[in-house]
């Protein structure tokens, strides 16, 4: 319990460091600011007009209600309109996350390559060609984004659960979202790491999942606060990287090193030299580590 505990506000610390450092680099943080205030003015415009035809879209969902008792008809549609609005929440948070990124690109490299260089040992970046770059970034981003739909439709199927079905709900879309939302926001980690692949991601990730969703949740309510996104955003871009570091430390614990961040052994590739998972074969005609660093397994 204390080190879950432990574990979640390490998290949320990630994301207070990130604040941190963005106060220490005021011309980067007014910079990294500006993508968020164009979508936050576009997103919220397109969430007041969800909102103003919410109860419309909610009648249009349950014509079956058509002949119910007023009192029920209307408990049904409040519930939907209510999975709905959550619903959106989550999608519009992730979308704008992507959007936002894209927008900014540049600006937040920038702000990751700074934390890397504040906390030491910054990596050499990726050699992957520029186009390469954009068409993977934008065909993973768009996989996330079909997934906060998936998820949306979920939550709008839990809202019809009565009384409980808006707090399951809410509360589904924070964590999933927000692991979402943290596979977005720690792509630049990975990336200048040559780590490509989302998978990569969920892989760490996985490591200390507690960690990730303290960082993740908090972030996620405070990206759905119209406008309370444009501070927010250039600090989990830095807290992103903080926490990425923390679950490459933990990754390399594990055996894990190098791009794919795989362990390295007979069952999956793995990078000449690197660390040997404790317990595991080598890789096929890999050499054993030189004596006194380990031995051979016993032939029989």
């Amino acid at each position: 319990m204390v080190n879950s505990l432990r574990e979640i506000l390490g998290g949320a610390g990630a994301l207070a460091r990130g604040f941190g450092m963005m106060v220490r680099s005021p011309r980067l943080f007014l910079l990294g600011a500006l993508p968020p205030l164009f979508t936050s003015l576009v997103f919220l415009a397109l969430f007041v007009t969800l909102l103003v035809n919410v109860g419309d879209l909610a009648a249009w969902a349950t014509p079956f209600s058509e002949g119910w008792d007023p009192t029920w008809r209307n408990t049904l549609r409040v519930a939907v309109s209510v999975a709905m609005a959550i619903g959106a929440v989550l999608v519009m948070v992730v979308t704008f996350t992507t959007v936002t990124l894209t927008l900014g690109a540049p600006v937040y490299d920038k702000i990751g390559e700074l934390v890397e260089e504040r906390l030491g040992n910054p990596p050499e970046g990726s050699d992957e060609p520029l186009m390469a770059s954009i068409v993977r970034a934008i065909r993973q981003s768009l996989g996330i984004i079909l997934m906060s739909l998936l998820v949306t439709l979920v939550v709008f199927g839990i809202g019809f659960i009565p009384l409980v079905g808006q707090v399951v709900g809410a509360v589904l879309a924070a964590v999933l979202g927000g692991w979402l939302l943290a596979i977005e926001l720690l792509a630049g980690a990975f990336d200048r790491r040559n780590m490509l692949l989302v998978r990569d991601r969920r892989r760490y990730m996985g490591t200390r999942r507690l960690r990730v969703l303290g960082y993740a949740v908090p972030t996620y309510f405070l990206l759905a606060i119209p406008f309370v996104a444009i501070a927010v955003f250039p600090a989990a871009a830095a807290g992103g990287t903080i926490l990425a570091r923390e679950l490459f430390e933990a990754g390399e614990r594990r055996g894990w090193n190098g791009p794919g961040g795989q362990p390295l052994t007979a069952h999956g590739p793995g990078l000449p030299g690197g660390p040997q998972a404790p317990g595991s074969h080598p890789l096929p005609g890999a050499p054993w580590p030189p004596h006194g660093q380990g031995h051979p397994p016993a032939r029989g």
